[in-house]
């Protein structure tokens, strides 16, 4: 599934690959990144992995938890509930004018879920959306969570993709508020590839299902404002 065509000359995506990030200074940046940005801007996607984190959604606005154990708890402005990020697990940021695309969140939502099918069927893994539950599933356990936030027309946050982690501080929370939600990873699939391997295919996946027709790389470093 592939968003439409955008409308304006920006039909090129800038791919962004800084390393490990701490979640704040990220989510800092997506922010300030969509309030700055001209309405000419190219959209980015931001491919990064993240320090040991959870991060909790609009559904637990309000809460005063600071951490989970000894792992720091952030509370975000993304839809959804509670999830974790760390090492091994690629995160990808999508910054997509949406209005300029004449398309929806729904849509945005539905071409994410669709790169990570396409690509694990690229290694005869058969994995699924469930309606209600965003994000992609294999024989029931969750591989990819996913959370948006629109503001003034543009996507920010994205899909998190579990390549090789350390997944037992998903036991300690109830993952996106699905009590006993199991979760899986591609390592525990049997496939065990090197990250930067994985994050390339993703990004390739992701490129063609959201509809662009080229890319350019940017600089490793995070902006905090549009080009």
């Amino acid at each position: 599934m592939t968003l439409a065509r955008m409308t304006s000359p920006c039909d090129t995506v800038v791919l962004r690959t800084p390393g490990r990030v701490d979640y704040v200074s990220a989510f800092d940046a997506m922010r300030s990144f969509t309030d700055a940005r001209s309405p000419r801007a190219p959209d980015e996607i931001w491919l990064l992995e993240h320090p040991p984190v959870f991060t909790m959604g609009l559904k637990g606005r309000g809460g005063a938890r600071t951490h989970i154990r000894d792992i720091p708890l952030v509370y975000t402005d993304r839809g959804g509930d509670v999830t974790y990020h760390g090492p091994g697990q690629w995160v990808a940021y999508v910054l997509v004018d949406l209005q300029r695309r004449g398309s929806g969140a729904k849509r945005l939502v539905q071409s994410l879920e669709q790169a990570i099918i396409e690509l694990l069927a690229s290694h005869r893994i058969r994995s699924e959306r469930r309606a209600g539950a965003p994000g992609v599933y294999v024989a029931g356990a969750k591989i990819a969570s996913l959370g948006l936030r629109v503001r003034r027309g543009c996507s920010y946050h994205g899909i998190a993709f579990n390549v090789d982690m350390d997944l037992a501080p998903f036991s300690w929370i109830d993952p996106c508020g699905y009590p006993g939600q199991a979760v899986t990873q591609l390592a525990d699939l049997g496939l065990r590839r090197d990250m930067a391997d994985v994050g390339r295919d993703l990004l390739e996946h992701l490129t063609r299902e959201l509809g662009y027709t080229g890319s350019n790389p940017g600089t490793g470093d995070l902006p905090h404002s549009s080009p």
